[in-house]
């Protein structure tokens, strides 16, 4: 078998090797999007009734805390691992 030969079966066995990762990926998006859909229709994809604003809180005062919480958590984790 000559090179070329090597060549040839080489690039046809990543054309190949390509190709059914492509259709692979294809029927994959072709299922999610369907799936998708279908939570939609059934209505599956509502929260159970409470609002998404109420888990997370906002205001510059709770922003405030967040960012003290973490230096704090930063700093002790700077003086453990010296």
């Amino acid at each position: 078998m000559t090179i070329a030969d090597m060549l040839g079966q080489s690039g046809v066995l990543t054309l190949l090797g390509m190709g059914i990762v492509f259709g692979f990926l294809f029927i994959l998006i072709i299922c999610v999007t369907f799936i998708g859909k279908l939570i939609r229709a059934v209505g599956a994809d509502k929260d159970s009734g409470t609002p998404a604003k109420a888990a997370v809180p906002s205001g510059s005062a709770n922003n405030g805390a967040v960012t003290a919480a973490i230096s704090a958590a930063v700093g002790e984790y700077r003086k453990k691992n010296q």
